[in-house]
């Protein structure tokens, strides 16, 4: 019944932010002093603090531009609040329990870690948004980028449990995690699913779905969610999946970035998998024109040219080895620091 009363114009009890308990008639106060004072950062989260704080129902979201062009969506406060009570659910997490925000909230990573700070009673504390976020203190959840998590091992013990999004982890990255007492998950979701509706624990294969969250896959083998309490229809997505229950799955790879060469699919995120440990560059295989082949699959590495050991590919099957290899200074990237595969292709196209 509490949760039926839950909105967004309550604010938990036990909620702190940066050490200092505040009601729903305080944050409005604290989101002007951001704006008016803060850095960057807390820019984001004053002008995200009076957009909760409103009376509309809905909040005005940018995407990330990972799978297309970025564009703004809308979403219902009251789904984030069920998206926020999911996780709780999952992750045991209690009134009282510490957590970081080291995730901009511009984006609807940040923004829901304070979402979830306002209606499970978090403490919450807040750090300017950079590379290696982690300060001398323990905290019970704490959700970063992999690029945060690859330079935080030297204090990633004062973490109980950490979620890990925005960019698949790699290999090289899990191997290190699993050395650690960290609980580390990696998470599946976009900007539409109010973050993420799946997590893999690491060292785990699959992916399991938050509360109240079931799957399935299309005649094309992608997945489909259903989430009746934060989608108002299912989402069809282009992540070919392995279904293993309504509420566990393997992921494949993007059905946009499957290659057909000579026949054989070709998932570029795991054959790049397999090549993290050897590749220092930034990378990424794609496929290209071929008369023969249809699509021959290439690898272009963030590099100035330079000889490449065919020993390098050792570790990949016969069908997953690249028939040619590009090399290109300065990869495009998304405005959160993803590659954007399509235009650095076109880009490397341009070059040779």
């Amino acid at each position: 019944m509490i949760i039926q009363e839950l909105t967004h114009k309550k604010v938990h009890n036990r909620f702190k932010l940066n050490g200092y308990y505040y009601s729903y008639d305080d944050m409005r106060t604290i989101a002007y002093e951001f704006i008016k004072e803060g850095n960057e950062e807390e820019i984001h989260i004053g002008e995200f603090l009076l957009e909760w704080l409103d009376e509309d129902l809905y909040i005005e979201v940018q995407t990330s531009g990972t799978t297309g062009t970025p564009k703004v969506i809308k979403l219902k406060k009251q789904a984030m609040i069920q998206s926020a009570l999911a996780t709780g659910d999952f992750f045991n997490l209690r009134p009282g329990n510490s957590a970081l925000l080291c995730l901009s909230a511009k984006y609807i990573a940040g923004k829901m870690m304070i979402v979830r700070a306002l209606i499970l009673g978090l403490e919450l504390d807040t750090v300017v948004v950079d590379g290696k976020p982690l300060i001398d203190k323990e905290y019970d959840f704490v959700a970063m980028v992999p690029l945060q998590v690859e330079n935080s091992f030297d204090k990633l013990d004062q973490i109980k449990k950490i979620i890990i999004g925005g960019a698949p982890v790699s290999n090289a990255l899990a191997i290190k995690l699993q050395r650690t007492t960290v609980a580390a998950y990696e998470t599946y979701g976009m900007t539409e699913t109010i973050t993420h509706i799946g997590v893999r624990k690491i060292g785990e294969d699959n992916f399991k779905t938050l509360p109240n969250v079931f799957v399935k896959k299309d005649d094309r083998g992608c997945l489909v969610i259903n989430a009746t309490k934060i989608l108002e229809e299912e989402i069809v997505t282009n992540d070919s999946v392995e279904i293993i229950s309504e509420s566990e799955f393997k992921w494949l790879g993007r059905l946009d970035n499957v290659i057909n060469s000579g026949g054989v699919k070709l998932f570029p995120e795991q054959i790049e998998a397999k090549l993290q440990e050897k590749i220092t560059n930034r990378f990424f295989v794609a496929g290209i024109e071929d008369e023969k082949l249809g699509k021959k699959l290439i690898l272009i590495i963030e590099s100035e040219e330079k000889e490449i050991p065919s020993s390098l590919f050792d570790v990949l099957d016969k069908f997953e080895k690249p028939k040619a290899v590009a090399f290109l200074s300065k990869f495009v990237v998304t405005e959160t620091g993803k590659i954007n595969r399509l235009e650095t292709l076109e880009k490397t196209k341009g070059a040779n």
